[in-house]
């Protein structure tokens, strides 16, 4: 069995540009459907929807999932989700701490978690 996690989203070009490039994947596109595979297996996909209303994390339109990225340099993640469109939403204490997370929004408002230790 495979599974793949899929995201509504107004913007398919950007959604899935900021994915791949956060992950190191490659976006393999049709009309309302995108989706960004890593080492040739897909990791996450888009699908178009119009009226896609961005969550407002914590209080507001709520999430409907998050992802949790795990990586072993938590500034340059977060350096590089930054550069990539990334919004910061809550800033971990210490991204030097052995242990912790930051929450992010992705451009169409997701929240996901860079994650370590």
């Amino acid at each position: 069995m495979k599974q793949i996690t899929v995201f509504d989203t107004a913007d398919l070009d950007a959604e899935s540009a900021f994915w791949a490039g956060l992950l190191g994947g490659e976006v393999a596109a049709e009309s309302d459907w995108h989706t960004v595979m890593v080492d040739g297996e897909p990791r996450v996909a888009f699908q178009l929807a119009p009226n896609h209303i961005q969550p407002n994390w914590p209080d507001g339109q709520p999430q409907q999932l998050h992802l949790d990225v795990y990586v072993d340099e938590p500034r340059e993640a977060a350096a590089h989700a930054e550069s990539l469109g990334a919004r910061l939403l809550k800033a971990a204490p210490d991204l030097d701490a052995e242990e912790g997370f930051q929450v992010y929004a992705d451009p169409s408002g997701h929240p996901f978690c860079i994650c370590w230790g």
